[in-house]
C-alpha cells in the first residue's frame, strides 16, 4: 500500500506537467498565428486599407458644358454673297467646286464680346486652296454685321486665343503658288469697337528645296 500511496503524486505531477506544455503549445500557436495575421505579406496587409482608402475618394465627375460653347450654325456662303462690304470680284467667283461645296471655311469663336459666337469666313479659291478673302461677321441687333475683311491674296484668316491672326503669303517673281517666298502674320484684338492691330512679324522661307514643276504664282498676288 505504501509503493501504492508513494507513487500516485507521481502521476499527479506528470499529468499537471502534462497540461501546462499542452497550454504553452497552444499560446505559443495562437502568438504565431497572430505575428502572421499582422506582419504578412505587404500585398496582403495594405490590400484592406487602400480599398478602405478609395472608397473615401470621391468619383470623377465630366465637366459640364459651357453655355458659352454653342453656336447658331451660319449660311456663310448666302452671308458673303449679301453683304455690301465684299468685292464684286470674291463675290463674283464663288462657285461651287462640285455639286454643292464651295470653297468656304467658317470658323466660330469668341473675339468681339458680342452677345453669339462671331464667324469667320475664309473663301478660297477651287484649285489651289488660296485665300481670296478673309472676314469676321459679328452679331448685332439679331443681324451680322461685318467688322473685318482682308482680301488681299493669298490671306487666310483664323482665331488665336481670343485674337484674330491673320496670315498673308508674300511672293516674289517667279514662285510657285505652292511655295511662297514668305509670309507676313498679323495678329489683331478688338478695342473700343474695332479690330486693332496688336503684333506682326514676317517669316523668310528657305529656298533649298527645288520646287520642280510647279503652278505659276498666282495673278492676284500682290
Amino acid at each position: 500500500m505504501r509503493g501504492l500511496t508513494g507513487t500516485e503524486p507521481s502521476r499527479g505531477s506528470a499529468s499537471a506537467q502534462a497540461v501546462i506544455t499542452a497550454t504553452a503549445v497552444l499560446a505559443a500557436l495562437a502568438l504565431f498565428a497572430a505575428a502572421c495575421g499582422t506582419g504578412g505579406t505587404g500585398a496582403r496587409d495594405e490590400g484592406p486599407a487602400h480599398a478602405g482608402s478609395a472608397a473615401k475618394i470621391p468619383a470623377a465627375r465630366a465637366p459640364s458644358p459651357n453655355p458659352s460653347q454653342t453656336y447658331d450654325k451660319v449660311d456663310a456662303v448666302a452671308l458673303v454673297k449679301a453683304d455690301p462690304v465684299v468685292s464684286a470680284t470674291v463675290k463674283r467667283d464663288l462657285k461651287p467646286c462640285a455639286g454643292d461645296e464651295y470653297p468656304v471655311d467658317v470658323t466660330y469663336g469668341d473675339l468681339t464680346g458680342g452677345p453669339a459666337e462671331d464667324v469667320v469666313v475664309n473663301v478660297l479659291t477651287c484649285g489651289d486652296a488660296v485665300g481670296v478673302g478673309a472676314y469676321v461677321y459679328r452679331r448685332e441687333s439679331g443681324a451680322y454685321k461685318n467688322v473685318f475683311k482682308a482680301e488681299e491674296s493669298p490671306v487666310y484668316a483664323e482665331i488665336d486665343r481670343g485674337d484674330l491672326s491673320v496670315t498673308k503669303q508674300v511672293y516674289e517673281k517667279g514662285d510657285p503658288v505652292s511655295s511662297p517666298s514668305g509670309e507676313n502674320v498679323i495678329t489683331y484684338s478688338w478695342t473700343a469697337g474695332h479690330f486693332v492691330q496688336e503684333d506682326f512679324h514676317h517669316t523668310d522661307y528657305g529656298n533649298a528645296a527645288g520646287s520642280g514643276d510647279a503652278t505659276p504664282e498666282p495673278s492676284t498676288a500682290n
